[in-house]
């Protein structure tokens, strides 16, 4: 950039001794034109420290998502390729080889590996519906479950009062979970709308985490998204990294009915990005592209 500037500077400077040759100026019209040298070096160094900057931005690494664009317009949205679903065909299968990926697209075409336990469980410290038990359901992975917490702080602090009802589900009790609603709707086809076959629950992946509130009776129902414990949890929950993964009226492309209850952690700047544009996960997939 030195390099540039000085040739730059170089550049003006020759074409003022030439003006100064050719018209004969006197000192009044020197001084102007070293003015007006300086004040196009000021703007060049300007504009180049912008550019700097620019670049520091777009291309600094979030700790969360990798290398992704400041400005995601709409053709400049890029991720490294470790955040993109590494598949194989497996049975039939779409079978997602690296499910510890924070952007894990987890839904009907895609299923994780029946044998994948997150290897970095924990107890987020927040409160639960069923108490104090110590069962799966309270874990999640170490960052949603951070992530989790700071929601629920800044949701105390906006005098919210969330409860936590179910994080981490094995492929074990989503299968137990799948079967019982088959029974209950007595159609699969019907099974599949609300509950996951086992494989394709984002619960496995142990970044996604159901939510409610004493005013939906601690239940999880589509009345929570009324409620003003769900009104902010829409507006809010991207600011920690979180997105509602199954939003109302995108039923054709989650594969799900409206769930407001149900968060998937996908970090800050990406929860952010989807919830600004209005997407789902699987619409801001079809737009990013590979760094």
């Amino acid at each position: 950039m030195k390099e540039m500037l000085k040739r730059i500077t170089y550049a003006l400077l020759l074409n003022i001794t030439l003006i100064i040759i050719l018209s004969g100026c006197n000192q009044f019209d020197l001084s102007q034109l070293i003015e007006q040298r300086t004040a196009d070096e000021t703007q060049i160094k300007n504009e180049q420290t912008k550019k700097v900057d620019e670049i520091g931005k777009n291309g600094q690494e979030d700790s969360n998502t990798g290398d992704v664009n400041d400005d995601f317009s709409e053709n400049e949205w890029v991720l490294e390729e470790e955040y993109f679903n590494q598949v194989e065909i497996s049975d039939g299968l779409s079978v997602i080889l690296n499910p510890e990926n924070i952007l894990s697209l987890v839904n009907k075409e895609h299923t994780l590996p029946s044998v994948y336990i997150p290897p970095d469980l924990v107890k987020p410290n927040v409160p639960f519906s069923f108490g104090d038990l110590d069962v799966p359901k309270r874990y999640l992975r170490v960052e949603a479950g951070e992530a989790l917490e700071n929601l629920f702080m800044g949701a105390k602090k906006d005098s919210i009062q969330l409860f936590a009802v179910s994080g981490y589900r094995s492929y074990v009790t989503q299968e137990a979970i799948y079967q019982a609603q088959i029974r209950k709707t007595g159609e699969e086809e019907l099974a599949n709308q609300t509950v996951a076959i086992p494989g394709q629950s984002e619960h496995q992946t142990g970044l996604a985490i159901d939510v409610s509130s004493h005013s939906a009776q601690l239940r999880l129902v589509e009345s929570f998204g009324e409620t003003e414990e769900g009104r902010w949890v829409q507006e809010h929950a991207h600011e920690y990294g979180f997105i509602v993964r199954y939003p109302k009226g995108k039923e054709e492309i989650t594969g799900y009915q409206y769930e407001p209850w149900h968060l998937r952690y996908v970090g800050v700047e990406i929860a952010t990005q989807i919830f600004t544009n209005n997407l789902t996960l699987e619409e801001f997939f079809g737009k990013v592209k590979k760094l």
